[in-house]
């Protein structure tokens, strides 16, 4: 059940966190994973980690805004059957309060990141007779979260391209769908809270851990284990779908 064996995978931002854990377990259920990271650091010692359970990693610093960029590694790659676009940054900031600059930021990164993958990745997945991407979106894009105009507007966008892909691309054998996570503990969350936070950090932990219904955040594993099955042959009927991992918190948070 849910074997990657003889897949290529390419996964954004897997040098921590939910992209890592992606990683980790596509390559424990036998894909060829390739980790496309800011931090080369961050995305080697995810390889290495692979690479020392007797996985097959390779890791590429890449800024996944950089078209350039992302097309000279993926043709290096030459073969994709899988794409988790989960390079993502986030934001603080109402529609009044957000700079034009920070607001190009999120877009370059959250949008146009994931655009850029899919224009390399689709043309390679389309001569190998198909494959599955998975964009990362959140419940930012459904529901309205105070003080996160930018990153609500980008993670629209990714649920509005998933969509799109979905549609376009079945004639060719390839599936596309989105998962929207609530709050994720994850290292970014650790460093989100220090930065906006100073001083609060523990109550703002708390805050957000309560959020959810279900009384705590999400683990990347958790998300990694959905996307697992989304990409897997299992999941061969499902396409253009974005689903909830949010401790309930769109359904039951009233």
């Amino acid at each position: 059940m849910l074997s990657l064996n003889g897949k290529t995978a390419v996964v954004t931002g897997g040098g921590s966190g939910i992209g890592k854990a992606v990683a980790l377990v596509f390559a424990k259920q036998g894909a060829t994973v390739h980790i496309l990271d800011m931090s080369l650091p961050g995305g080697q010692q995810t390889a290495n980690e692979i690479t020392a359970a007797g996985g097959i990693a390779y890791a590429h610093a890449c800024d996944v805004s950089d078209q350039q960029q992302v097309n000279a590694i993926f043709d290096a790659i030459k073969t994709v059957n899988l794409l988790v676009n989960n390079a993502g940054i986030a934001h603080v900031g109402k529609a009044d309060t957000t700079t034009e600059e920070d607001f190009t930021r999120v877009f370059n990164i959250n949008v146009k990141g994931v655009y850029n993958c899919l224009h390399a990745a689709i043309p390679l997945m389309k001569a190998n007779g198909g494959g599955a991407i998975l964009n990362l979106s959140s419940i930012g894009a459904v529901v309205g979260i105070a003080d996160r105009f930018a990153y609500s507007m980008s993670k629209g966008a990714v649920h509005g391209m998933t969509l799109s892909t979905a549609r376009d691309y079945m004639a060719d054998g390839i599936r596309c769908n989105s998962v929207s996570p609530a709050r994720v503990h994850t290292p970014f969350v650790d460093g989100f809270i220090a930065k906006n936070y100073p001083g609060k950090e523990d109550e703002m932990f708390e805050k957000l851990s309560k959020s959810q219904p279900i009384g705590r955040m999400g683990t990347p594993e958790e998300v990694a284990n959905l996307i697992l099955y989304l990409c897997a042959d299992e999941a061969s009927f499902i396409t253009g779908c974005d689903y909830h991992i949010d401790g309930g918190f769109i359904k039951l948070n009233n």
